[in-house]
């Protein structure tokens, strides 16, 4: 398992505009990006005693969360990932998914799901099983990635937070999502062993300090 360091700042949008300048000079735009960003929407699991949204409320050092992923509204590629911490430190496992298995996922169908050759497809149906994890809530927001070579640096504007009213019609584009409250803009820097110099001063915002925020956590607003 490869573990990544992360840090997180809850910037303003004047921050945004300064940062999104400053980090177009130096670092390039990922590949993946339309006119600089994309749209991503995440459907999240937890179980019925909310274990993933106490842990990372609770700080616990410790912790994981499996979540069933597509960007610009693309069902050509849906990603399942289980994100885990551990002493700081951020890992991601993902297996590329059909949609069929996304639907089955969606509507908790654990015994056809069983049936799937994929490791990871097999550990959430095992949790599903013995944990009672289940879908709990849709995140849709834009973000604009940057990217740098060395240290493997990946630097993120994640805005328009937004949260569905139900955990089960997230492959419906028409979905209804509401505004995730007052949340902030989010500033994510993520890299291996070293982070450059000049990436450090770069994302440097005054008045800023590391966050713990937590798109999924804030999205539960209404439960």
């Amino acid at each position: 398992m490869h573990f990544r360091h992360e840090w997180k700042h809850e910037i303003s949008y004047v921050d945004m505009l300064s940062l999104r300048n400053r980090l177009s000079a130096v670092m390039q735009q990922d590949g993946h990006a339309v006119n600089g960003r994309y749209k991503i929407r995440s459907l999240y699991f937890d179980n019925f005693r909310d274990k993933a949204l106490l842990e990372k409320i609770n700080g616990v050092n410790a912790r994981e969360k499996f979540r069933v992923r597509y960007y610009n509204d693309d069902l050509s590629l849906v990603l399942l990932e289980k994100k885990s911490k551990v002493n700081g430190l951020c890992s991601k496992e993902q297996a590329v998914i059909t949609l069929e298995e996304a639907r089955l996922i969606a509507s908790k169908d654990i015994a056809s799901l069983s049936k799937s050759e994929k490791s990871l497809v097999k550990e959430l149906c095992y949790k599903m099983r013995t944990e009672r994890l289940e879908p709990k809530t849709i995140v849709d927001y834009i973000r604009e990635p940057f990217v740098y070579a060395p240290g493997n640096v990946r630097v993120t504007l994640d805005y328009d937070i937004r949260t569905g009213l139900t955990g089960t019609d997230f492959l419906t584009f028409d979905c209804v999502m509401v505004p995730a409250g007052n949340v902030p803009i989010i500033l994510e820097v993520k890299w291996d062993e070293f982070l450059p110099a000049v990436i450090r001063d770069v994302v440097q915002v005054p008045g800023t300090h590391t966050s713990a925020f937590s798109k999924y956590a804030v999205c539960r607003i209404y439960d």
